[in-house]
């Protein structure tokens, strides 16, 4: 079946709309949820567009055209419906960065792929092979903020929740019968925690670029000012930092420092329309930060002692084999985090493994024992 098969999705984009649609959802005990944002296209980037699929309606909501989709915040923290998410991680973070909304509980088709051992667990690939569906992804970077959405948009957003609901049916069946249900609510846990990123620009992210000790201090001070300069451009321009000027073209430009116009054009990375337009201001930049004091380098990471490396080592290991035994991917298992948590604090029972991040009452059970063993041998 093709996106043509499908009953166009109701598009609602008024809050008198949105209220009704609001009142029928509370009805509902699982909706399917999918959300559409520009962050490849402007500055900050935000929520465009919000799909949800129950059994029997799909609607496209328009954030743009609503003044207040507060209403929605119910529907989405309610404990008694079932949120069914696709790769949920991004769309959560966006839906509490824009508007607050927590949303619990979650049913991660993805995550639930992964628990069952799929390789192919991209949305398109899962619509495919389990229910013979095809749906290109061919809008998936495009630029959801355009209005009028054009048709195509909104049929490839409808086809992103549709199925959702049964694909997570299958999934969840498949869990039941392999005894891994309880590890697939767990691993959910895992995938939708997250710590929102503050939006706050931090003059001192030009470190991020490179290796401290890979410039020297004009270098640096040069960096730093085409670092603070293309965040004021990209916020004008309403433009991705990185995408209007490549890190690779900063480096090149604050290692060579161009006195003239003509220095700017060929670096990788500066779109020459750029160069032309706001060069004046890239070389005064860099004519700035070569008579500026050098910033202070970041302080070195505190080396890791070695007993806890070699603990997390062990760890890794014991993780792989157990992943390869059981035909999943490693992090399936146990996340990094976990792992130098319990290399850092080397537990001695099952009970001093409580409070580890990752590490809720399934995995305590069906690991513990093996991560004590693990980290009290010899070596660990």
């Amino acid at each position: 079946m093709t996106p043509s098969a499908l009953a166009e999705a109701t598009y609602i984009d008024s809050e008198r709309e949105l209220n009704q649609l609001v009142d029928s959802l509370r009805r509902e005990r699982r909706i399917a949820c999918d959300t559409e944002s520009n962050s490849l296209h402007a500055y900050r980037g935000k929520i465009c567009l919000i799909q949800l699929s129950t059994p029997d309606r799909d609607v496209l909501i328009d954030p743009l055209r609503i003044a207040d989709i507060s209403a929605l915040g119910g529907i989405f923290a309610d404990p008694q419906i079932e949120k069914v998410f696709h790769a949920s991680e991004y769309d959560l973070i966006c839906l509490q960065r824009d508007y607050n909304f927590d949303v619990r509980p979650v049913f991660d088709t993805m995550a639930a792929a992964r628990v069952c051992g799929y390789k192919r667990i991209g949305l398109g690939n899962m619509l495919e092979d389990l229910l013979g569906l095809r749906h290109s992804k061919k809008h998936q970077t495009a630029d959801w903020a355009r209005r009028p959405l054009p048709a195509s948009h909104r049929r490839y957003a409808q086809m992103d929740t549709r199925y959702l609901l049964p694909l997570r049916d299958i999934l969840y069946g498949e869990l039941q019968r392999a005894g891994r249900l309880e590890e697939a609510f767990e691993y959910f846990a895992d995938v939708t925690a997250f710590e929102v990123k503050s939006h706050e620009f931090d003059p001192e992210g030009f470190w991020d670029l490179c290796r401290p000790k890979d410039l020297s201090p004009r270098q640096a001070a040069v960096l730093r000012e085409l670092y603070i300069l293309r965040d004021e451009l990209a916020q004008n321009y309403d433009q991705p930092s990185h995408k209007l000027i490549a890190n690779k073209a900063l480096l090149q430009l604050a290692t060579a420092s161009p006195r003239g116009r003509k220095g700017l054009f060929g670096v990788s990375g500066l779109p020459a329309w750029l160069a032309r337009q706001n060069g004046d201001e890239i070389l005064q930049a860099i004519s700035h930060g070569n008579i500026s004091l050098a910033p202070p380098r970041p302080p070195q990471r505190l080396a890791i002692p070695q007993i806890i490396v070699d603990r997390y080592n062990l760890l890794h290991t014991w993780r792989k084999e157990l992943a390869q035994a059981r035909g999943l991917e490693s992090d399936v298992i146990l996340s990094k985090r976990s792992m130098w948590a319990i290399a850092r604090r080397k537990p001695a029972s099952v009970d001093d493994l409580e409070g580890i991040p990752g590490l809720g009452p399934w995995r305590r059970a069906a690991y513990g024992e093996d991560l004590l063993s693990v980290v009290n041998r010899p070596g660990g």
